[in-house]
């Protein structure tokens, strides 16, 4: 952690001492949330997210480092000043239920907000990550133009995959962006929560927001895909039967966009297949090898000027040979088979950290922390 903003430690001193005392704990305050000079502070300085946990001063998180506000730390009341606005009725009783709830809001003039609220030690906590405010593209994310292909297919599965934070949702939206401005299709999304808002352009744009206008992922997939919908994304695959959904969906002439939290394209295709078990494994893997597109692994790296963030990517194409691989389960290989299939528009992580070290987008160093095969790096660097 580093970085000290007075201006913004003044304004949360202000917004403090204004909060009314002795709330009871799930007393939802009426009127606007006092979160919101806070919000507009951190949109001002290009904060990515906002954290407010109890015994900590506010935190932002700008250009990928955490920077406290001041030293301060925030009391269960203030936080709950804060956050507790935020939340419909049903939100609440789901947060007081499952101790945690996922959320998009909007303010006027601010932006657009998607937000985690949890409890930590016993008191109630929030992340909040800052939603642009216009669709991204894939030249305002500096990702490969080659990824615009998958936006140009009628059929099959393409998965975005990495950690939390780097930028999976928003390359799912530009590529959706890109449909709905050139193709006349129907698209569906279903989220938790639903995150950039998509008006129509040529295309229809459903949003189904999971909790809200759903119960769930699997239960929402599968009435989809009785709308006659052409292109389905669906937030994220968490359990067998979205994941056998969704192979399905891609098979049966949808084209399908999701997401898995895994770091690279090998650990990808483990994970949708350890979640079956063994006896269903030979069909699952005859159904994903055939409705394959895509994986694309990424993250956010921070550049060698600290005032931002790039893309590394890694990405595997189902080629004719990745596809016999995974059928044939010989996972191991389809890293040889990335590193080796530039002329069909692959590339490892490894090699996509070191083209932004040569660049000079990167250094050396931050590609090293960054890479997941540091023996393969070196060679990819001469």
């Amino acid at each position: 952690m580093s970085g000290h903003d007075p201006d913004l430690d003044t304004l949360v001193a202000e917004l403090n001492r204004g909060l009314p005392s002795g709330r009871a704990e799930g007393q939802l305050p009426a009127g606007a949330s006092g979160l919101d000079p806070v919000l507009t502070h951190a949109a001002q300085l290009g904060a990515s997210d906002l954290l407010l946990v109890v015994g900590s001063p506010v935190a932002l998180r700008i250009n990928g480092r955490l920077t406290l506000t001041g030293d301060a730390p925030l009391e269960s009341e203030e936080v709950h000043g804060f956050l507790l606005p935020l939340l419909t009725t049903r939100q609440h009783q789901e947060l007081q239920r499952n101790k945690s709830v996922d959320i998009c809001f909007q303010r006027d003039g601010i932006g657009r907000f998607r937000a985690n609220l949890h409890y930590q030690r016993g008191t109630l906590a929030g992340s909040i990550r800052l939603l642009p405010a216009r669709i991204p593209t894939l030249e305002s994310l500096h990702l490969p133009p080659a990824l615009r292909r998958w936006a140009e297919a009628r059929q099959g599965l393409v998965l975005v995959t990495g950690a939390t934070g780097s930028g999976k949702s928003s390359t799912l939206a530009a590529l959706i962006d890109i449909i709905n401005a050139e193709r006349r299709d129907h698209i569906v999304t279903i989220e938790d929560p639903v995150e950039y808002m998509h008006a129509n352009g040529r295309a229809i744009v459903e949003q189904i927001e999971v909790g809200h206008d759903a119960p769930d992922f699997a239960s929402s997939l599968r009435s989809i895909v009785r709308q006659n919908p052409d292109v389905i994304l669906v937030g994220e695959m968490r359990d067998p039967e979205t994941i056998a959904t969704v192979l399905t969906a891609a098979e049966t002439g949808h084209l399908v966009l999701s997401t898995l939290h895994t770091n690279d394209a090998s650990q990808a295709v483990s994970r949708i297949l350890d979640s079956f078990p063994a006896g269903n494994q030979p069909q699952i893997r005859q159904q994903f090898s055939l409705a394959l597109l895509a994986i694309v692994a990424q993250q956010l790296v921070p550049t060698r000027d600290g005032r931002g963030r790039r893309p590394a990517v890694e990405i595997l194409t189902a080629s004719h040979a990745v596809r016999n691989m995974i059928r044939k389960g010989e996972d191991h290989q389809i890293y040889t088979a990335i590193s080796t299939g530039r002329a069909e528009g692959m590339i490892t992580m490894e090699q996509s950290l070191a083209d932004l070290v040569r660049k000079d987008l990167i250094t050396r160093e931050t590609a090293l922390a960054h890479c997941f095969r540091p023996d393969e790096l070196p060679r990819y660097l001469k």
